[in-house]
């Protein structure tokens, strides 16, 4: 790559940010970050814990500030308001103009409306951007109520947000159980209990049906699809986010939900990418969605960008998809595949704890008995060893027998992998002198 060829980025989020300091380990060529969000990059995932006091917002920053002009990467702060695909020229503002010989879009997600009334009141706001941080800590200083709308995990993020302060927090969620589209049963079950035992008075299959305002358009309550009223002074709306694309609608790029592309992050444009939550993929590996609107998959969608642009052209694998995130008190990791409900084809192990607060569930394909995904709570494991795992297809029986190998909690914790080797050979062997599955036993120990 020529030293003079101009990269652009849009976004300074983790898939932005991943895809410049690639390409610069990599080239001397000039690389400008555009984004009006934040003069730096920062960790969004951390932004629960300025709001709750655990840590200062420049904590959130993972690189001093003299990093960028160190390693040569330039930064904008503005906001794009228009793109020419055909002279390669962006506008920033209202009277800034940037030309690039390679343009990285990653805009990132905005969340979710369904046009509710009143859903634009003063006091109303999801959580993604730094903004959506510094007006909920505005508009919540004096809050006594409050309303979350979503069960989702940004919405369980709020909700310990108000409860750290003090605030009455009524969670609504249209589902049987939260987030019962991504959980199965049990563990849709235990993080309701664990967040109405935080006092989080939680509102299952209830809708939002709009929002009430005062005379100066604040928020007063809402109203369900009961037509129950709730008094609050603050609404947070967390009911999904959705790439951040419309305003690249009329551009000429091909877009869907998000903007398409192929195995190697280009778009229907030639020199024109898109990576990270507002990116879709044409053609999304086995088990894999079109749109992955998740940490990692932004920075190695950033990380497999800076090869191709730096003539190294790589496909983007994603690998085994996994997951993690914390319900309170509960940590939760996903490794592979496990659905609500289970498909054909498919067996399961499902061990809980005794006080309801951890939780191991394996899925397991039925004829070769390989792993295929898992799920835990309250327990920590190690990506490396079910990352390899699965991968390699190892059988259910050879997991339980080195489940410690998996073992990520702390010396001093209670361990757990005797009790659920002795359920899981108990239901196995149940199972087998019943005659309820078809020779499971013999096919594990085969």
């Amino acid at each position: 790559m020529q030293e003079d060829t101009h990269i652009v980025i849009i976004g300074n989020g983790i898939a932005g940010i991943t895809a410049a300091r690639h390409i610069r380990k990599r080239a001397d060529c000039r690389i400008t970050v555009i984004s009006g969000e934040t003069d730096y990059f920062f960790s969004r995932t951390a932004l629960m814990y300025v709001y709750m006091g655990h840590m200062k917002f420049e904590h959130t920053q993972p690189y001093e500030n003299w990093f960028w002009k160190k390693n040569k990467i330039e930064l904008i702060n503005g906001w794009v308001t228009g793109v020419d695909f055909d002279s390669k020229s962006l506008s920033i503002g209202e009277n800034q103009e940037l030309y690039y010989d390679k343009l990285i879009l990653a805009t990132g997600s905005t969340p979710n409306k369904f046009g509710w009334p009143g859903q634009d009141a003063n006091g109303v706001s999801g959580l993604y951007s730094k903004q959506d941080l510094d007006y909920i800590a505005e508009q919540t200083k004096t809050t006594k109520q409050a309303v979350i709308v979503g069960g989702g995990l940004i919405g369980v993020e709020l909700a310990e947000m108000f409860h750290s302060r003090g605030v009455e927090v009524t969670f609504l969620v249209r589902e049987k159980n939260f987030w019962d589209i991504v959980l199965p049963e049990e563990e849709a079950k235990m993080i309701n209990q664990e967040i109405i035992e935080h006092h989080i008075d939680l509102r299952l299959e209830t809708e939002l049906k709009e929002i009430e305002t005062d005379s100066q358009n604040q928020v007063t309550a809402v109203i369900t699809n009961s037509g129950e009223r709730i008094d609050c002074q603050f609404v947070g709306l967390t009911v999904g986010v959705s790439p951040n694309v419309s305003w690249l609608k009329e551009s000429g790029l091909e877009i869907n939900r998000g903007i398409m592309v192929n195995e190697y992050l280009e778009t229907n444009i030639p020199d024109v990418y898109a990576i990270g939550d507002c990116a879709e993929h044409q053609k999304p590996l086995t088990g894999r969605r079109p749109v992955e609107q998740v940490w990692y998959t932004g920075r190695m969608m950033g990380e497999t960008l800076a090869r191709t642009i730096t003539e190294e052209k790589t496909a983007y694998k994603p690998g085994v998809w996994f997951n993690s995130a914390k319900f309170f008190n509960i940590e939760y990791q996903t490794y592979g595949q496990v659905k609500p409900q289970l498909e054909a084809g498919e067996e399961q192990f499902v061990w809980q704890s005794a006080d309801h607060k951890k939780l191991l569930r394996v899925v397991f394909d039925e004829k070769s008995m390989a792993v295929l995904g898992v799920n835990v709570f309250g327990i920590r494991m190690r990506h490396e060893v079910w990352d390899d795992w699965i991968v390699n297809q190892k059988k259910i029986n050879f997991v339980m027998e080195h489940l410690d190998q998996a073992n990520f909690d702390p010396e001093f914790y209670k361990t757990h992998e005797y009790d659920i080797r002795d359920q899981f050979n108990q239901e196995f062997d149940f199972m087998t002198i019943k005659n309820t599955k078809p020779s499971l036993f013999k096919r594990l120990f085969a």
